[in-house]
Parts: structure tokens; sequence; C-alpha cells
């Protein structure tokens, strides 16, 4: 899946959201969200003191629809948005994208497909996950969603089947002093990498540096009214990023929900 798929994805998932007079059951949408947010990220100090990183603001749209034959998901970020191309590595503007689509098979299984686009001015990432996933809904206040499948990577420096992914998504809400609260979790963990992913032929470890690696956020959301929501996320990475070992940071985000 290449970067022109994943935004005819994105851009599909705005038509279905907005799309309330379809006439057709099969695409008229069961649900549908969108949002747009601000966003800070802040490297935590030992992340700081280990990498070059350094912290940044991001715009992002966001959005989902489900239908009786599946769901999609998908956001598009663009961060250090009021920079360009061809600044300094650590603040010039990256563009990042993930459309995830589920197509049901049997009850609660489905076919699962879930592309990450990153691009910046001196390296862009491609990974491709394809495998099945299952939906698991509790009442109105949580769901979770758990998949496993293949990963085939592109990246400036790689290209290949690199392994495995198996991972999770979950949201539970409840009520805090009245309040509208939720809880989200985004998890993935990559394992059996290709050594030539991780590793030179004289076994000098490069990029990630290791054959498994972690990669997610948990999120806490306060959902103010109808239309704004906040929220404190923290986000962290193993063996991800460029970077051997343990990376986290806090990202601050207020969303406005269309």
């Amino acid at each position: 899946m290449n970067k022109l798929l994943s935004l005819l994805l994105l851009f599909s998932l705005s038509l279905s959201a907005s799309d309330n007079n379809s006439t057709n059951h099969n695409f008229k949408p069961l649900y549908s969200f969108i949002n747009t947010s601000i966003n800070y990220l802040d490297w935590s100090k030992a992340s700081e003191n280990k990498t070059v990183y350094e912290d940044f603001s991001y715009l992002e749209l966001e959005g989902g629809a489900g239908w009786s034959w599946g769901e999609f998901y998908g956001f598009i970020d663009i961060e250090n948005p009021t920079s360009r191309y061809g600044d300094d590595s650590s603040n010039n503007l990256r563009v990042a994208m993930k459309p995830i689509v589920d197509i049901n098979l049997y009850e609660n299984f489905a076919l699962h497909i879930q592309d990450y686009y990153f691009t910046s001015e001196n390296f862009y990432v491609n990974n491709l996950v394809t495998g099945i996933s299952y939906k698991y809904t509790h009442d109105y206040d949580f769901w979770i969603k758990p998949f496993v499948g293949v990963h085939y990577q592109d990246d400036t420096y790689y290209s290949g089947w690199n392994g495995y992914m198996v991972g999770w998504v979950f949201l539970y809400k409840f009520d805090l002093f009245t309040q509208d609260v939720s809880i989200s979790q985004w998890h993935e963990i990559e394992f059996n990498r290709d050594k030539e992913y991780y590793q030179l032929d004289d076994g000098t470890a490069v990029g990630d540096g290791k054959s498994h690696a972690m990669n997610g956020a948990l999120s806490l959301w306060w959902h103010i009214n109808n239309n704004f929501t906040t929220g404190l996320q923290y986000r962290y990475t193993d063996n991800k990023l460029g970077y051997i070992g343990y990376l986290s940071a806090g990202i601050y985000t207020l969303k406005y929900n269309f």
C-alpha cells in the first residue's frame, strides 16, 4: 500500500463520515466520527539525554466509520506545521498517516489491514501489516480489538518482509465526578524481524537494532462536551524510531469534534 492509496483511503473516510443521505445500506455508515486536534509531544528527560530528538507540535485530522461489512479508521498528522522541508532534521516539516481497514469474515473476526506512512526531508517509512483481528464489545462502555499479522516494510534504508506484528486497541468509557471520561490504548509488538534490517554482516547493530520492538500510547480523555475533548497521552517505544532502547513522552491534546 503506497502513499497515494493511503490518501485515497483517508479521503474515503471523510466522505463516509459526512454521507448521511446515502440510500445504499451497504455504504451508509452505522456510525462515524471525525475530529481535528492540536497536539504537543514532550519527550522525557531520559529520552532527550539518549537521543537528539526534540519536542514538537503537530496537527491531526482523525476519523472513522463502521458498516455491516466492516470498519475503517485513519489519521493524518502534520508535525512541526510552521516549519518547512530542509530545516534542521529535528525541526523540519514531517507528515504521518495511518489508515486501518477491518473487513468482517466470521462473527467478530475480520481481515485486518493497516498501513503507517511517514515522510520527512531525510527519511521515509511505510509499514504495511495484513492479518486477522477480533473485536470484543461489552455494552456501550468498553471494546477491545486485538490483531496479528505479517509485516512488510519499505523505507529509506530497507525494503522487504520484516517479521510479524501483534497488538491491540481498546477504549473504556466511564464517569468521573459526573464528567464524561475515557481511557484508550494502542499497542504494537514487532517480532522475528529480518536480521538484514537491524544488523550488519559483521554483527553491528543498525537502526532499531533488535529483532523485536514495542510501540504505543496510553491515553486519558476528558470529553468536555460534544465538540471539545482534551487529553493526556503517555507515548512509549522500545527499539523503535531508529533508537535501541526505551523512549517515552507525554502528549497534550485538544480536539474539536465535528
